[in-house]
């Protein structure tokens, strides 16, 4: 699992999905985006679409936005390459499965379980989040027209 920040707030993702960690660069602002892309940037010739995971979660908590997760394109599929725009990044441990408890009542498709990690609380979350957002928004458009 790679631990990362977002706020005051620990989470973590599977390493798994993981490409590589960079350091947030320069964006350029997509007009009529949805309110979670914050742009695209290039990074090593490939254009990122770069998400703010603080709007996906609801978490309304400023932080210094310094690293940048972009997943593996093999195993995320969002139609081109991804990254989440976090404060920090932590550390990457292993979790056992006695570690993880996810019988935690949480309405939210996009957290998959709490990762107990000594005297805190971990949140694991999903990186397919936004496929939940964007099929939400899809329904609510529907809905109003």
């Amino acid at each position: 699992m790679l631990e990362f920040g977002l706020g005051d707030g620990t989470y973590c993702l599977d390493i798994g999905v993981i490409d590589e960690i960079v350091d947030a660069g320069e964006l350029t602002r997509i007009p009529n985006s949805p309110d979670h892309v914050e742009g695209v940037m290039d990074l090593r010739g490939r254009t990122t679409t770069i998400v703010d995971p603080k709007t996906l979660f609801d978490i309304d908590e400023d932080g210094p936005r310094e690293r940048i997760v972009v997943f593996d394109d093999a195993e995320i599929d969002e139609g081109g390459t991804v990254g989440w725009m976090v404060d920090e990044v932590f550390q990457v441990r292993d979790v056992s499965p006695e570690d993880v408890d996810q019988s935690t009542t949480v309405e939210d498709e996009g957290v998959r379980g709490i990762v107990k990690s000594d005297d805190r609380f971990v949140v694991w979350v999903s990186p397919d989040v936004d496929d939940a957002l964007a099929a939400e928004l899809d329904d609510v458009e529907a809905a109003e027209a």
